[in-house]
């Protein structure tokens, strides 16, 4: 990821290899990253069984919040894409039990059908 996307908010897809070790603790046995993305310091993970947001929490972001979603308690979600006025994406992930959904916004620079068309694989298999 570029410092100029960093500094701007900018999602970026993250290589595997690189958040292996990250996730290598909150991982269960046989479960696999797919895909990640970062938005400065915040992360989300797709696993071949669920979804996990990454919240960094203050200056430092040492203390880390980990929420995640299995595919089966999602009900639905929503993408909204940029616009020429409006250059924010934004994905909205409604889960069984919750009333409001989960929202992640993205800033210019990320494929929202891209990120679209991989929790629809896994919430729709």
């Amino acid at each position: 990821m570029s410092i100029l996307n960093a500094v701007m908010g900018n999602a970026s897809e993250v290589e595997i290899e690189e958040m292996e070790k990250e996730f290598s603790q909150i991982l269960i046995e046989e479960e696999k990253l797919v895909r990640v993305f970062k938005l400065v310091r915040d992360l989300f993970a797709f696993t071949d069984r669920r979804l996990i947001m990454v919240d960094k929490q203050g200056i430092s972001g040492k203390k880390t919040e980990y929420h995640s979603i299995p595919y089966k308690s999602i009900t639905h979600f929503s993408f909204e894409t940029a616009g020429r006025i409006d250059l924010d994406a934004e994905m909205k992930v409604w889960i069984s039990g919750n009333e409001l959904p989960v929202k992640k916004e993205f800033k210019k620079g990320i494929d929202v059908t891209d990120v679209q068309r991989t929790l629809a694989k896994f919430t729709l298999d």
